[in-house]
């Protein structure tokens, strides 16, 4: 036996791609795992798992709204809430697959029903939802270095720091630590971030369970919410909306922040490759 899959990448946040609209497959976070090893595996930052929202008991209460559900995985094999690279990806897919044309779609996440807009030339905008700011002083650090942290929540937690050079991210093969430790209890997503001229800045990101990645869409989106405070351009107070070009190793995303808090984050969506995983191979080295 054998199972579909497709290849997709957003800003070269990469992803196997699952669909399983009934969701009759048993993907488990080792089996997660094993797809997403770059070298006894297919490669990917995670997994897109295509399921119908009324066949999924995480999104049957979102399913007279948005027909599929993101099932997100991290290349470790965890539950994610969101993924604004996924989201993009996923409804690149949708469009692959023929379930959904140009122009406007709905699409459930854990992280609630995000709003989709597929443009005819590649891009694609996602309504990412309002940030929230929890109060509290964050920090993070690499090595013996620590800065001043951001808290911004975009349906899963990021800690945004301002530094002077990207390479001060160090290697960020594993998690740089926080403080406190209340502030993310099941951890974090951390972004460096340097200053490229007015509202255009550059980011490296750790994304919790996947190490670094070549992009973040939630990240890029948080990334943008802090900055625009930091330079005074809240725009539920200047009543402007506020856009700030976020570069990613892989690319390039547009974050437009409006009045009434919507997030919205634009950028490329590619489908790369379409193939079939040994279901037997799968299932020996999940084990």
């Amino acid at each position: 036996m054998s199972i579909p899959f497709l290849k997709g990448h957003g800003t070269e946040n990469d992803f196997v791609i699952v669909p399983d609209p009934d969701n009759a497959l048993d993907l488990t976070p080792a089996a997660v795992a094993v797809l997403c090893d770059r070298r006894a595996g297919i490669g990917a930052d995670g997994v897109l798992h295509v399921v119908r929202s009324a066949a999924h008991p995480e999104a049957k209460g979102m399913a007279a709204d948005a027909e599929w559900f993101m099932d997100y995985r991290n290349g470790d094999g965890s539950i994610a809430e969101m993924c604004g690279n996924g989201v993009r990806v996923f409804a690149r897919y949708l469009q692959h697959a023929g379930h959904v044309t140009e122009g406007e779609l709905v699409v459930a996440t854990r992280g609630g029903v995000k709003t989709v807009h597929i443009a005819g030339d590649g891009d694609v905008t996602v309504g990412m939802g309002r940030a929230r700011l929890p109060e509290g002083d964050v920090t993070v650090s690499v090595g013996d270095r620590t800065w001043p942290a951001r808290n911004v929540n975009m349906g899963n937690p990021h800690a945004v720091a301002f530094v002077a050079d990207l390479a001060d991210a160090g290697d960020l093969h594993t998690p740089p630590p926080f403080s406190p430790p209340s502030a993310y209890p099941e951890g974090v997503n951390v972004e460096f971030v340097v200053d490229r001229g007015p509202r255009h800045v550059a980011m490296r990101v750790h994304e919790r369970g996947s190490g670094e990645t070549r992009s973040c869409g939630t990240g890029a989106c948080a990334v943008a919410v802090a900055a625009a405070r930091r330079d005074g351009a809240d725009p539920a107070v200047t009543g402007t909306p506020a856009t700030y070009t976020v570069d990613v190793p892989g690319g390039r995303l547009v974050i437009t922040e409006r009045p009434g808090g919507e997030v919205e984050m634009t950028g490329p969506a590619v489908i790369v490759a379409t193939g079939e995983i040994d279901a037997e191979w799968l299932e020996n080295a999940a084990r």
